[in-house]
């Protein structure tokens, strides 16, 4: 007889780390850098010509006195002025402000998205399969996006042990994207919103049958009825997008055709193993459907003029897809019949995590008309990813060893940093993550109790998010669907930005 031993703890996920740069106590490698070159010119100095010496260490001081000072979120001086500088030029020059349709000046008079989404083009293929997609093209930073639809239904009535294997594909699902030649991104939607029983009531009122008993109508009629009272419509999307760059050091970048070809092939695997991670049947999306789910988010009170209608008449042109008027705020971004705040994710939670850490983050809030969370992943090639995990290491065993008396969190942060280089060397993948949300009211509704909602709900995901201030417009449409890297839109260089 053979007795097996179930283990009824649930298991934990975590190991996250935030990246640092290695420095002199609060400082990152830049200042480090600015210290001592400012040390060593204002030395100088003195031996010709002391006044010079005085305004050297004066300008050392304050270039680094913003760096070394530090907010609640992380941000450093700098990081905290700058907002408040491009919001101020946005404000002067009006390019907070957004106007479309038969009396602006944008060609043709149509409804294109705005800001960052505004050069970006659409394009109709097929793939491998056969199943009609829809690429969209960034060309101002050489990517190009495809968008999958999924149809989770959620961990109710799942087993622990099934929710274990789900976020074990899950897992190995981003670890593949480090192999995928040309992926730069990953982005994961759920947008959640009332339902308005629209397809419900077209679903039942397709297949019933007239001559059935009028008991079974009364009952389907009252279940149309009653079913939508209260209830949520949830969406989920997964995002890919990849470079234009060529594979090898010479050649012009790939055009949209051959990344159309190239997407093609590779989209039937994609959707394929999404199964196993719980996202049920997948399946790429039609620049049509693209361009509603945008048109939706914008003007959220034509969420049910779009449902109602005809299949033929749901197909938004893409040059259509984004808003009459925007007008971007401090805290807040006005769009057509809806006002949205978003927020971005300043600290990961701490310590472990369950399966269901994100279930109040991503549950419908009555004092939201729609919400969206996207988690964005930037995974590591293998090759990059063996020489971040041993920096990283080596950063955190120098923040320990730099201090006369260690700090628990400095010997968390060593522990952390020496399990992720040795799964990393076990063959794990290495991903940076990131998390954006964005609630959106109706024009009539309060936005502040959305933003107490989303403060809370934050909290009890043990998630500390942080306001979007003076990028408001950026965040929204970075959650959208539509494959937008924020990092590749900034101006400040990638390996500046590093040594912060």
């Amino acid at each position: 007889m053979t007795t097996t031993t179930v283990n009824s703890e649930p298991r934990t996920y975590g190991n996250w780390r935030r990246p640092t740069s290695p420095g002199i106590g609060s400082l990152g490698l830049l200042a480090t850098m600015i210290l001592l070159g400012g040390t060593v010119a204002a030395v100088i100095s003195a031996m010709v010509y002391w006044p010079l010496a005085l305004g050297m260490v004066f300008l050392t001081i304050v270039t680094l006195v913003p760096m070394a000072i530090h907010d609640r979120y992380g941000r450093n001086g700098f990081q905290v002025l700058l907002p408040h500088l491009a919001k101020a030029r946005a404000t002067r020059t009006g390019t907070d402000l957004y106007r479309s349709g038969p009396l602006s000046r944008v060609p043709q008079g149509q409804c294109r998205l705005p800001g960052l989404a505004a050069g970006i083009e659409a394009l109709d293929a097929l793939d491998a399969w056969g199943r009609p997609f829809a690429v969209l093209s960034h060309p101002h930073v050489g990517q190009v996006t495809a968008v999958i639809a999924a149809a989770s239904d959620g961990a109710a009535l799942v087993d622990a042990t099934e929710v274990d294997n789900r976020v074990a594909h899950w897992g190995s699902w981003l670890a593949d994207l480090g192999h995928e030649p040309g992926l730069v991104a990953a982005s994961v939607t759920i947008e959640a919103a009332p339902d308005t029983g629209t397809r419900l009531r077209q679903e039942v009122e397709h297949n019933l049958d007239q001559s059935s008993p009028r008991l079974a109508q009364d009952v389907l009629a009252s279940i149309i009825d009653t079913y939508p009272r209260g209830s949520a419509a949830m969406a989920c999307y997964v995002t890919l997008t990849w470079s234009t760059a060529p594979r090898t050091g010479t050649g012009k970048r790939r055009s949209l055709a051959e990344m159309a070809l190239h997407i093609g092939q590779r989209l039937p695997g994609f959707t394929r193993t999404l199964g196993a991670t719980g996202a049920g049947a997948a399946r790429p999306m039609n620049s049509g459907e693209l361009a509603a789910c945008c048109r939706i988010s914008y003007d959220p009170a034509s969420y049910g003029a779009i449902e109602v209608g005809a299949p033929a008449s749901r197909a938004i042109g893409w040059s259509d897809a984004g808003p009459v008027a925007a007008e971007e705020s401090w805290d807040h971004y006005r769009h057509d019949s809806g006002i949205s705040s978003s927020w971005f994710m300043a600290k990961a939670p701490a310590g472990h995590v369950f399966s269901n850490t994100l279930a109040q983050l991503l549950a419908p809030h009555p004092d939201i008309a729609r919400k969206r969370v996207t988690l964005v992943y930037r995974p590591h090639d293998p090759a990059s990813a063996a020489k971040t995990v041993e920096r990283d290491r080596l950063d955190a065993q120098f923040a320990a060893a730099g201090k006369k008396f260690g700090r628990a969190r400095d010997a968390i942060s060593k522990t952390a940093a020496d399990k992720s280089a040795q799964e990393e060397a076990q063959g794990a993948g290495l991903v940076r993550f990131g998390l954006i949300a964005t609630a959106t009211v109706l024009a009539t509704s309060d936005l502040e109790l959305a933003g107490v909602a989303m403060e809370n709900m934050g909290n009890a995901s043990r998630i500390t998010l942080r306001p979007a201030y003076g990028c408001q417009a950026s965040a929204f449409l970075a959650t959208l669907p539509l494959g937008i890297v924020l990092p590749s839109h900034l101006r400040v260089p990638r390996a500046i930005r590093e040594m912060l």
